[in-house]
């Protein structure tokens, strides 16, 4: 098997579920996160774009209902036994082949958590799954109880993590060493790629953000490349992944001249970095870190130019998104607790003159603070 924990380290995360679900009241939960399930048992695919379902009973009992393909998969990378198949056929319901297990397993009448909130359950099936059970057991919101047992990481996940910042400066290595003027958008693309994958990481859990000019200004990946002016900027947010998990650098990079504006603007968000750095600590919550970010930028005269929010948690995901729970937002009241993974990001963009400037890294939560986990420092540099 291809397994990247050790069997006493899974068996450790799902005790501590099990516990949780005791704490709740609940008899079982069905599991539709892919994040839930790798955490629990290794199992890794993308198969949860079709139905599937990791049942885990409060007593520990495994059960994995998915399809054909995933199989083998589930074999291969995981520790789950109980593996059921739903066929793929006209009228086909899988659904109602959850329901008939969870009757065989004596559950009936029982109270069982649901991971409600998933890419893997869309609104029409989450409809048809409730219609199903709801007959027959008292179904309950339970999306984050995994999601929660996640967020601190084990000493195992801190290595994977450390070495997806190692990636993740590769990347960026490569970005500095191929933006110039005159460079092509995929070519930066394909050797920041390159890098990560020649160090054995995988894919991001979502598309790099590259974008020039203009398109600097912008926080989200677009289809479309060009070719860097004399005269320009590219900002370039993007992630190192290891055995699926996260770890993130951003930057803004002049091409050409570094403008008074540019250096305006780093200063301001740097400021912040060190701001937020300082209020990131155990005990402290979250919400606070995002209050650090805005008191900065606004005492700057730059409030017209930040965000709402300035970073998130980092951990293992799976597409179409690498950004975990929970977010630096303003009033956010979940504690910062050593072995958490945050990524920071200090954007500021000015649509007045089209300048922006984002400067972001990774951290991990200490018992006295936070350490950066990439080498960059993010200084200005220009190409």
């Amino acid at each position: 098997m291809a397994l990247h924990f050790s069997a006493e380290e899974l068996a450790g995360r799902r005790a501590a579920a099990c516990a949780a679900m005791a704490a709740q009241g609940l008899d079982g939960l069905l599991i539709f996160r892919q994040e839930s399930m790798y955490y629990l048992t290794g199992y890794d695919t993308f198969g949860y774009v079709y139905f599937q379902c990791l049942y885990l009973g409060v007593d520990g009992r495994l059960m994995l209902i998915t399809r054909a393909p995933d199989l083998r998969q589930a074999q291969h990378t995981s520790m789950i036994e109980d593996i059921r198949i739903w066929a793929d056929r006209d009228g086909a319901d899988p659904v109602l082949d959850l329901k008939a297990v969870l009757v065989e397993f004596g559950l009936s009448g029982k109270k069982l958590g649901a991971e409600f909130n998933a890419y893997g359950l869309p609104y029409a099936l989450g409809k048809r799954l409730v219609t199903a059970l709801e007959d027959s057991f008292t179904l309950v919101e339970a999306s984050d109880l995994v999601t929660n047992l996640r967020l601190i990481k084990s000493p195992a996940e801190l290595a994977y993590v450390r070495r997806a910042a190692e990636l993740a400066d590769a990347a960026l290595d490569a970005a500095h060493q191929t933006v110039a003027p005159g460079a092509f958008e995929g070519d930066i693309l394909a050797a920041m790629h390159g890098a990560i994958y020649r160090g054995g990481g995988d894919d991001p859990a979502n598309e790099f953000i590259i974008g020039s000019g203009r398109d600097a200004l912008l926080c989200r990946y677009f289809t479309g490349r060009k070719y860097l002016g004399a005269e320009d900027q590219i900002t370039l947010e993007f992630a190192g992944a290891y055995r699926h998990y996260h770890a993130c650098l951003m930057q803004t990079i002049p091409v050409g001249t570094i403008t008074d504006r540019h250096r305006t603007l780093h200063g301001v968000a740097m400021d912040a970095l060190a701001a937020c750095r300082a209020a990131l600590k155990p005990g402290e919550p979250v919400g606070g870190v995002f209050d650090a970010y805005a008191r900065v930028c606004d005492a700057a005269g730059e409030t017209p130019h930040r965000l709402n929010a300035c970073g998130y948690s980092l951990g293992t995901t799976f597409a179409p998104n690498w950004m975990d729970w929970p977010m630096f937002y303003t009033g956010n009241p979940v504690i910062i607790q050593p072995g958490m993974v945050f990524f920071l990001h200090m954007i500021l963009m000015d649509s007045d003159v089209g300048i922006a400037m984002c400067p972001g890294m990774t951290v991990e939560v200490t018992e006295g603070g936070n350490q950066p986990l990439t080498r960059h420092t993010l200084e200005l540099i220009g190409r």
